[in-house]
């Protein structure tokens, strides 16, 4: 029996922020992935090794982990007034599954960076030195991020001293804006909080009824406070991803959430839905020591933050959680801002598990709804690898 060749796909491997994912320009796909459906997901589905009963993606490029199981496709905007189109495809780890529900606010940083690498930045909006200011279309959910990327003598500048916890290297300083980021999600009616609280009541079966804060910003995020499911929001990765009953009940949280938030219909329809909502929790200040050794002051942050992603607890925090993070703490009232002291603020520095992490966020409040223009967080990206990858022909 004859075996057809390996297919060569153009691409680039990428950090940006925690995260690492294989870029594509969409005009390098094969034809029939060039348009949304199950041949774009099964290549990318090969390209990053899933379905994976081992978990370990050693027949791909994934990491084996949410923040390293990633794909993101580009092309030059249809769109007048932005330059690149940008979608994003969180692949599962041990299910034949993309979801294209959200975006990834950490490859958000690479994104500007792979645009005018790949020629998807008009010439003329790109300087020979200084800073390049790409409008990204953020085609998963509808919004427009900013990215200001540093270039010197006519390329993309990547190295640098911007520490980013998390990170084990300094790279060059990307600053995102993160444009009228509440979330225009199917069900939700585009409001920032769909329930129309600031804190509701959510009961869950086999928990108990927990004060949430149900929040459409970045991406849609359920806060409950860490101590009403007995953490203190000091933990770090291997106090709950060790834990089977814990992840369950984080599950059945993030479920009934999104039920609540009227993203899904049913509690079943959570478990095609990986990627959207997150479930968060927060405490007041308390000094810890981060994954890498670093000691985290009380006083060096205004909160504790933990995040789960695709079932595990993230090893920092990803960008979109952030811009949650950030718009949920400028709104007084709500549990974010609670447990950071309660009143006005602009900008909050959040302890995560591996370190601080500053975001800034303005929000105003007309005819009772809350509003944000623009969430403004930093990061690093820089190209891992580049040339090829190859999946068999089938």
């Amino acid at each position: 029996m004859a075996h057809k060749p390996q297919i060569k796909i153009p691409a680039t491997y990428m950090r940006g922020g925690t995260s690492k994912g294989v870029f594509f320009r969409l005009q390098d796909l094969p034809q029939a992935a060039q348009v949304p459906g199950k041949a774009r997901d099964d290549v990318l589905l090969r390209v990053i090794g899933s379905p994976d009963p081992y978990g370990k993606q050693i027949d791909g490029m994934g990491g084996a982990t949410s923040s390293t199981s990633k794909t993101v496709i580009l092309s030059a905007s249809t769109r007048s007034d932005h330059d690149v189109d940008y979608l994003f495809g969180q692949v599962s780890i041990d299910k034949a599954f993309v979801d294209w529900s959200g975006n990834c606010g950490n490859l958000s940083a690479a994104v500007g960076a792979f645009a005018i690498s790949g020629g998807l930045v008009p010439p003329a909006r790109v300087p020979h030195d200084g800073m390049a200011v790409v409008r990204i279309w953020q085609a998963n959910i509808g919004k427009t991020i900013i990215a200001h990327v540093p270039m010197t003598n006519g390329e993309v500048q990547e190295t640098g001293d911007f520490e980013l916890d998390g990170v084990t290297f300094p790279a060059a300083e990307v600053q995102l804006e993160f444009m009228d980021p509440a979330a225009e999600e199917e069900g939700a009616g585009g409001s920032m909080f769909p329930t129309g609280n600031l804190v509701d009541e959510l009961e869950v079966p086999g928990v108990g009824t927990l004060k949430a804060t149900m929040i459409n910003a970045g991406i849609p995020t359920i806060f409950i406070n860490a101590d009403a499911i007995g953490y203190t929001g000091t933990e770090l990765q291997e106090a709950i991803n060790g834990d089977a009953a814990a992840l369950a009940k984080f599950e059945t949280i993030r479920a009934h959430g999104a039920l609540r938030m009227g993203l899904i219909k049913d509690v079943s329809e959570a478990a095609t839905r990986q990627h959207t909502p997150k479930v968060a929790f927060v405490a007041p200040p308390a000094s810890y020591a981060a994954s890498s050794g670093k000691q985290v002051g009380a006083g060096d942050i205004d909160l504790l933050v933990r995040a789960l992603s695709m079932g595990k607890l993230h090893h920092a925090m990803m960008g979109t959680a952030a811009v949650a993070i950030g718009t949920a703490a400028a709104i007084p009232g709500t549990l974010v801002n609670l447990a950071a002291g309660g009143g006005e603020r602009e900008s909050v520095r959040f302890g995560h598990p591996s370190g601080t992490l500053r975001v800034g966020a303005q929000a105003t409040r007309e005819n009772g709804e809350w509003s944000v223009k623009k969430a403004i967080m930093s990061r690093s990206a820089r190209v891992l690898m580049e040339g090829w990858v190859r999946v068999p022909a089938e």
